[in-house]
């Protein structure tokens, strides 16, 4: 029997949505093993001076549990 865990991170860029997702889920990686699937489930940006800034998602991160 598998079992998973759902947890929520944040994650920015200056680049681009798609960067800071893969950012997020690069760091996330890190620490959580077993990863199987990120749903985006918010994303916005930071703006300065009438510029955007920052790209940020925010991300549902699926991983599995050890046994």
């Amino acid at each position: 029997m598998t079992i998973a865990r759902v947890t929520e991170i944040s994650a920015t860029s200056p680049n681009s949505f798609d960067d800071a997702a893969k950012q997020g889920i690069e760091r996330a990686s890190k620490t959580l093993r077993g990863i199987k699937s990120a749903w985006i489930k918010d994303q916005n940006v930071m703006v300065e001076d009438g510029k955007i800034t920052k790209f940020k998602v925010n991300l549902s991160v699926t991983f599995v549990l050890d046994d």
